[in-house]
């Protein structure tokens, strides 16, 4: 699963509420992890883990950090690949970490600013991998970045990540895919001017969109864009969660 995204959580300015929100919208049940010195709390979807959820840290507010979704990468030695992410321009938000039998992991930022997490597993565990667009699981993975060619550049000499097809979008530029292990599995795209940073944006699988996008309205949440049908067939919507946190939900029907 080397360079494979592994793993995503909320980093959130109110836990029970982002439990309550997501677990009604995505339908996941949620358990604590069983870490002795933090509330980290697991969503699942149908027996499998599909996200972690947190309070957003002290230090991580020092530094600006808002309420988010964070993307974990798979690493065969984290240290090495801080490196490498630094020496490419790329900057440590929080130095790497062992949490003992369970996993090293380091907090940075890419060469054009946007946050991203290395995961290293030490549990010795096979982890299977769910077939793609698995309901209440990542379906895809987007990147709003300043430059696309020079994001997609790093990407994919860090991680092997290959290039798939490249979309024009007209005044909104090219859209690129992405691919690891030959399936296209997100896009990277120019950062628009309303969004202030860049980031990575996530699009959680759910069933039927409407019926969640009902769900997103009434636990709080608010659809900023779609119902919009993609190419491939799917339909999306991009919206902020309670606490202001973007998100996005994909589904293959209506």
């Amino acid at each position: 699963m080397v360079g494979k995204f592994c793993w995503v959580e909320l980093l959130t300015s109110d836990v029970e509420a982002a439990q309550a929100f997501y677990t009604d919208v995505l339908g996941w049940t949620v358990a604590a992890s069983g870490l002795a010195d933090r509330d980290y709390r697991i969503f699942s979807y149908g027996g499998h883990g599909a996200a972690g959820l947190m309070l957003l840290p002290e230090e991580a507010k020092a530094m600006g950090a808002p309420p988010h979704w964070m993307g974990y990468i798979s690493s065969e030695n984290v240290d090495a690949d801080v490196e490498k992410v630094i020496a490419a321009g790329g900057k440590t938000y929080r130095p790497a970490e062992t949490l003992p039998g369970i996993g090293r992991f380091a907090v940075l930022a890419d060469p054009q600013g946007a946050a991203i997490s290395l995961w290293q597993d030490l549990s010795g565990q096979d982890h299977p991998e769910l077939p793609p667009m698995s309901l209440g699981r990542v379906g895809w993975h987007e990147l709003y970045t300043g430059d696309v060619e020079q994001a997609f550049a790093f990407y994919s000499t860090m991680f092997g990540w290959t290039r798939g097809n490249a979309m024009d979008m007209g005044p909104m530029g090219v859209y690129q895919l992405f691919a690891i292990d030959g399936l296209d599995v997100g896009g990277i795209m120019r950062r628009p001017e309303q969004m202030p940073v860049p980031f990575w944006n996530y699009y959680f699988t759910v069933a039927a969109l409407d019926e969640a996008v009902a769900k997103v309205e009434k636990g709080g949440g608010k659809v900023v864009n779609g119902p919009t049908e993609v190419p491939g067939g799917a339909w999306i919507v991009q919206a902020f969660d309670p606490q202001g946190v973007f998100f996005s939900l994909v589904a293959a029907k209506r």
